[in-house]
């Protein structure tokens, strides 16, 4: 499997992990929100900050300033989109956005050096899975876990768990409401055809792709598109991301193609195209296929909107 994939697979494998609970409960003073109401999953006690603190909560951050280091290309964008740039010091291989993000090479989120993140010092880890977390935690380290989004409420929550965590609280509201605001203008554009269109959003060359039980899919569910590969998880088996067939996808034949394996995989419409039997689909035949920039659409941080966008734009560049 290709290395793009394999990242995000294992993320959303550790979904259903838990972390180890000890200690004393982090302190925490009560606020009042009301533009956006998250799951209010209890806080559970630990000695460390965690994913599962509630909305009624915020807690006093320690200093006046964080050092955190960020393992997670999603976590990153969201701590630098709710304000917290200055606070991040070092962020992993992966994390390319904003341009300012102080990327260390060396530094892989998918075989994290316990030892160089140690000697940074940083008063915050966060990490998109529990693949390290009693390691670093056995160093003395705070952890945060920030998971792999399964549908967009999970996207807003998370974004509002980290800002209850580290006291930006006004940026994480900024960010949320700019989100939904930005969404939901561009769903209201939306001219939805009498009859739905059917797609195939391909996320590397073994035709690995996504349900709409997905974050992704729920983007693509917005602009009104049906998703072929529905009926290769109905049970569930895959986490909404099955391997597909060729068979299968010749059967299913979508109207449109999109396909997010341009970086890792060398993919184009051409090299799809040229794919055995592909010609005779309708996407191909149409040439209705659509390169979707991987960062974009496997994050669930605050460019999903840019996600949505881009769908919609190319639904309006649609060919007969």
């Amino acid at each position: 499997m290709k290395k793009c994939f394999a990242a995000l697979l294992c993320s959303l494998f550790l979904l259903s992990c838990g972390t180890s609970q000890d200690d004393e409960v982090i302190q925490l003073e009560a606020h009042e929100r009301t533009t956006y109401e998250p799951d209010t999953t209890v806080a559970q006690e630990t000695n460390a900050p965690s994913a599962s603190v509630t909305e009624t909560d915020v807690p006093a951050p320690a200093r006046e300033q964080w050092d955190i280091v960020s393992l997670s290309p999603t976590a990153t964008e969201m701590l630098f989109a709710i304000g917290l740039g200055d606070w991040v010091v070092a962020v992993d291989n992966y994390s390319n956005w904003p341009p300012e993000a102080p990327m260390i090479a060396e530094l892989s989120a998918f075989n994290p050096n316990i030892e160089m993140i140690a000697d940074l010092a940083p008063d915050l880890v966060v990490i998109s899975d529990w693949g390290i977390d009693e390691e670093l935690r056995a160093l003395g380290l705070n952890v945060f876990v920030a998971p792999a989004a399964e549908s967009l409420d999970d996207v807003f929550n998370q974004i509002d768990q980290l800002a209850v965590l580290t006291g930006a609280v006004d940026g994480a509201e900024t960010l949320i409401d700019s989100m939904k605001m930005r969404i939901a203008k561009v769903v209201a554009t939306i001219d939805r055809p009498t009859e739905p269109l059917t797609y195939y959003h391909e996320l590397d060359d073994t035709l690995y792709s996504v349900t709409s039980s997905t974050f992704i899919g729920q983007i693509y569910s917005m602009a009104g598109l049906i998703n072929v590969a529905d009926a290769a998880d109905e049970d569930g088996s895959s986490w909404g991301y099955p391997q597909l067939s060729q068979e299968f996808l010749l059967e299913a034949d979508p109207d449109i193609i999109f396909y997010a394996d341009a970086k890792c995989c060398g993919q184009s419409a051409e090299t799809i195209a040229a794919r055995p039997g592909w010609s005779e689909l309708a996407a191909v035949k149409n040439g209705n296929i659509f390169e979707i920039d991987a960062d974009i659409s496997s994050r669930w941080g605050p460019r999903l909107p840019d996600f949505l966008e881009a769908v919609l734009a190319a639904v309006a560049a649609l060919n007969d």
